[in-house]
């Protein structure tokens, strides 16, 4: 699957890293870090030398608790970011955001994929989207980042997942946004437990069934802290582990602040998939 992002190309047809830019002063893991245009610059390039297939830009933490930011606010810290970039970086730019504004404004400053954790829900998102004419990325949180992990409950959150990013699939349809341009991520972190998240990737195969690429966001999450007792710095070895676990599930896309050492596990995996892919041939 070849998608078309504003000129840039983004191949799906085996497992790629997006790399994250996050242009906040609050993000979980990054925040402030690449708040000067500059540095997200550096950084962009950096990680398309590391190996990202895409860089995913966010003006607006969504991380647990998170508050809003204005719509100008946001503005003012991609739309220069997403500038700079679009003439120096050959891979495709993601805007990571809910708000059909900032939509339009990223792709019209160079923005080729819409990275959208409300799944188009906002008013006039799912308009500003299809006029867009670029891929978008279908996300499933439970509440909003400032409520989202005060005790979410499922009855089976694999089934209640993948049937409500479903249900956006069809309403994106339904507005005209046609189903090659749709890409859908489980929101991993975003209103699930431990548990929860664990569920999710243990049975990911149940999404990527639906035939659309499957997104993964697992870098640095909470959820390796609490299971392992790390902080965000000691997170990397099993972030690795994870993608790779993504990945043999079917995800297509893995969503990574480490994109050098992601993309060099990912290379592991595919190397062992193809001798596997010609040794069941052989057999056959």
């Amino acid at each position: 699957m070849r998608l078309d992002c504003n000129g840039k190309f983004l191949d799906l047809s085996r497992p790629q890293v997006m790399g994250v830019l996050n242009i906040t002063p609050d993000s979980f893991s990054d925040g402030g870090d690449f708040f000067d245009p500059q540095r997200a610059l550096d950084r962009a390039l950096q990680m398309q030398d590391e190996g990202a297939a895409v860089i995913d830009v966010g003006g607006e933490s969504t991380r647990p608790g998170a508050g809003p930011v204005s719509v100008s606010d946001e503005l003012q810290r991609v739309v220069p970011v997403i500038d700079a970039l679009q003439a120096q970086l050959t891979v495709p730019i993601s805007i990571d955001t809910r708000k059909p504004e900032v939509m339009q404004a990223a792709v019209a400053a160079g923005a080729g994929l819409i990275n959208d954790v409300n799944a188009l829900r906002a008013p006039g998102a799912l308009e500003a989207a299809r006029a867009s004419a670029v891929p978008v990325c279908l996300m499933h949180m439970h509440g909003d980042p400032r409520t989202m992990q005060a005790d979410p409950h499922y009855a089976d959150v694999v089934a209640e997942v993948k049937a409500f990013l479903l249900q956006r699939v069809a309403a994106c349809e339904a507005a005209g946004i046609g189903r090659q341009r749709l890409l859908l991520d489980p929101g991993f972190g975003f209103g699930k437990t431990v548990e929860h998240n664990l569920q999710l990737l243990a049975r990911l195969e149940e999404l990527a069934a639906t035939g659309l690429p499957v997104v993964v966001g697992l870098s640095r999450k909470s959820m390796i802290g609490k299971l392992l007792g790390l902080d965000i710095a000691g997170r990397l070895p099993a972030s690795i582990a994870l993608a790779v676990l993504a990945v043999e599930r079917g995800a297509r896309l893995v969503r990574a602040h480490d994109v050098a050492a992601t993309w060099q596990a990912l290379q592991m995996q595919a190397a062992l998939q193809r001798v596997q892919q010609v040794e069941t041939a052989q057999r056959q």
